[in-house]
């Protein structure tokens, strides 16, 4: 006589032992159904008729389970792709609200708001710079002349401020650098920097002249506010632009 699968499993007749472990998802299932079966072969069993009645309505049970778990697997992973675009999709809706377009510093409401955040907590130097005859450039070249000497111009201060310092546009040619915890001397020495690094950058215009910056430069303790530090860092601005531009000029320490 044939043993039945659950016999074969270590079981006794008419149960059915579980699987271990990291089988089939239906293991125990068809080692049932296959159970059924062996009982259901005794043709002279008075249970002979209900015994394959259940035992189709369990296969059609099963398959129907085992179609609904490939959805949901399927639907499963579909969320989680559909989960991922939309973090993507917030985190570039992010970027967005707080870079400009143009230049991908931040923008000028981030901008305050950055400084304000570092204002409340510590102190804040600020540099504010225009580009020196900026008109020209649009009049004589045209806007997408300009938009490429916008570009190069924060690409200049992009790979010269230190790590911990923001870069952010706040008018069509006027950037700042918000400085967390550096003082006046410090900040006046970067713009420095700035200043030779712009003036000595190449940027390609149809007449071959150069471009230059003007520069601000204001520093306040914690608690100040930003509208006071712009201030201060913009009345020196034009204090280096009255005094022949392409030059830094700070606000009184």
């Amino acid at each position: 006589m044939n043993e039945s699968p659950a016999l074969a499993r270590g079981g006794v007749a008419g149960i059915v032992v579980p699987p271990a472990p990291g089988h089939d998802l239906f293991e125990y299932e068809a080692l049932a159904v296959s159970a059924a079966r062996a009982a259901y072969a005794d043709a002279n069993a008075w249970h002979h008729q209900a015994l394959g009645e259940l035992i189709l309505a369990y296969e059609r049970l099963l398959r129907e389970t085992r179609r609904l778990v490939r959805r949901s697997d399927r639907e499963e992973l579909e969320m989680n792709r559909l989960n991922q675009r939309l973090h993507e999709l917030a985190q570039e809706l992010q970027y967005r609200a707080t870079h400009d377009a143009l230049t991908g510093v931040l923008n000028r409401a981030a901008v305050i708001e950055r400084a304000r955040h570092h204002l409340e907590r510590e102190g804040l130097a600020l540099i504010v710079l225009d580009i020196d005859h900026f008109k020209r450039v649009n009049d004589s070249f045209g806007h997408p002349v300009g938009d490429e000497v916008i570009r190069a111009v924060a690409d200049c201060l992009r790979s010269e401020v230190p790590a911990g310092t923001e870069v952010g546009r706040v008018g069509g040619e006027e950037f700042t650098v918000l400085l967390p915890g550096r003082d006046l001397a410090a900040a006046a020495a970067l713009a420095e920097c700035l200043r030779q690094r712009v003036t000595g950058h190449d940027f390609a215009l149809p007449d071959g002249q150069p471009v230059t910056a003007s520069f601000g430069v204001s520093s306040l303790a914690q608690g100040h506010g930003f509208d006071q530090a712009y201030g201060l860092a913009d009345a020196a601005l034009y204090e280096a632009k009255r005094a022949g531009r392409n030059r830094v000029a700070c606000a009184p320490g």
